[in-house]
């Protein structure tokens, strides 16, 4: 671990990162839109269709708000740029913001008809991206303590 706060995150509230807050909801939203394709697919409901579409909105802009936060940190604090780790997670992060756009544009038309066959690729090539960006996510928080506070020494569990 990092001495001082060299590992923590610089964009912070109260000690505890906000990238990792605000990752949630483009995971939840883009995930949603591979499941909401595929009961489109197996009801045939043009609704599911639909869902998908705004689920994939909602996975952008929320993504783009955590992408913010996370490149944010990337810039802001030297220590996570040391890691070859950060640089892949930056780089899938990229790479679900351009899928999930690439994914917006295809259905922007006809998000019914779009699913098939180019919309459901897209959802579901980025529901791997996004499971690979989160385990590097991960890895960063859990083998190099990225984006965790230091021991507090006069909190009873060593914790601020």
């Amino acid at each position: 671990m990092a001495k001082g706060n060299e590992s923590g995150s610089t964009i912070a509230i109260a000690g505890h990162p906000i990238h990792p807050m605000l990752v949630n909801f483009p995971i939840t939203f883009l995930n949603t839109a591979l499941v909401t394709d595929l009961v489109y697919l197996w009801t045939d409901n043009p609704f599911w269709a639909e869902v998908s579409f705004w689920a994939i909105v909602a996975g952008l802009v929320t993504g783009c708000v955590a992408a913010l936060v996370g490149t944010l940190d990337f810039i802001l604090t030297p220590t996570i740029r040391r890691f070859m780790g950060s640089w892949s997670h930056f780089i899938a992060g990229i790479m679900v913001l351009a899928i999930a756009g690439s994914n917006l544009v295809w259905r922007w038309d006809n998000p019914v008809e779009a699913v098939l066959p180019w919309g459901l690729a897209l959802t579901g090539l980025n529901v791997i991206i996004v499971m690979l960006a989160g385990w590097m996510g991960g890895k960063l928080v859990f083998d190099h303590n990225i984006g965790v506070s230091p021991p507090d020494e006069n909190h009873p569990n060593g914790r601020q």
